[in-house]
């Protein structure tokens, strides 16, 4: 697999001194999806910046497709479609219009065929001759993702994309984010929503105080990080737990006829065939068991809190 973004020993410090960025180092695979997280301040909008040339970085280096982002900007940038977060349209032009124009910024020659195309993949074509203040949010959103694609770009990033959609509007946006991809083009993706990374991306990015904490595989990421919870429904309700089971670091709830135990499921032993002989041994009987994995949510928030 084939890197399309290489991020080498990239910092990020401004007039004032604040460090946004913090040694970044990161590959970005050819025809893949990133979700790249963090908390507000993070630095995932500094370095989306960077990649697409919009600022300098203080130290280190960025190729797009074997571009360097200074050093080759035109060729390199070309390579690139950009969303980003606030939506910057001029709000009396036509749908149709807007888009055309920003192929056009690129030195692209017309294409009304492509421009169609776009329209049509966005659900965009039935106003391309509305102008855009009189579009809802969300499909201004798919207007700005219509501009960013004027000029097919390899790569896409879409900076909070979903942001101020309604859910369904985000689910038709999940869908042709899919549909990008299987056409070839590499997407880059921060957002505040947890559950669309998890339902979209290849590979999940974390970023905090301007540091990559880690960059991995997302079914992998939730095997390795992932806890799995033991739900006990306990045939009598207790009061407390007894002394002998405190090893097992219990939760008792819902009026002391839940049972909740924490394993690592990569572990050697879990800890739950002695747990149920204790139990026993304690008197303590259960009608019922489930057990669920922790989400992309609980390993990001823990992620964050450990660094």
């Amino acid at each position: 697999m084939s890197s399309i973004i290489s991020v080498a020993s990239l910092s990020k410090t401004y007039g004032s001194g604040f460090q946004a960025l913090k040694n970044i180092n990161l590959d970005i695979i050819s025809g893949e999806i990133l979700a790249l997280l963090g908390p507000n301040g993070a630095g995932k909008t500094t370095l989306i910046s960077i990649i697409c040339g919009i600022a300098n970085p203080s130290e280190g280096r960025v190729t797009v497709g074997g571009e360097d982002i200074v050093a080759s900007y035109r060729k390199a940038r070309s390579l690139i479609g950009l969303v980003p977060q606030e939506l910057h349209t001029d709000a009396f032009e036509t749908v149709w219009a807007t888009v055309s124009f920003s192929r056009g910024l690129f030195g692209k020659p017309k294409n009304p065929a492509h421009i169609e195309k776009v329209l049509r993949d966005l659900s965009l074509w039935d106003k391309k001759d509305d102008k855009i203040i009189t579009l809802s949010g969300g499909m201004k959103r798919r207007v700005m993702i219509a501009k960013a694609l004027s000029h097919e770009p390899q790569i896409l990033f879409l900076d909070e994309p979903t942001a101020g959609v309604d859910v369904e509007l985000r689910k038709g946006m999940w869908e042709v984010v899919r549909e990008l991809r299987a056409s070839g083009v590499t997407i880059i993706l921060t957002t505040h929503y947890i559950e669309e990374a998890e339902e979209m991306a290849d590979r999940i990015g974390v970023i905090n105080k301007g540091e990559i904490i880690l960059v991995e595989d997302k079914t992998k990421l939730i095997q390795k990080l992932g806890r799995k919870r033991l739900t006990l429904h306990l045939q009598q309700r207790i009061e407390a737990l007894p002394e002998s089971l405190s090893p097992y670091k219990l939760e008792l709830s819902d009026g002391g006829s839940l049972l909740t135990y924490d394993y690592d499921a990569r572990g050697e032993r879990t800890g739950i065939t002695s747990l149920f002989g204790d139990l026993r041994n304690a008197g303590i009987r259960f009608s019922d068991l489930d057990t669920t994995q922790s989400s992309l949510e609980d390993i990001f928030v823990d992620l964050v809190r450990a660094s």
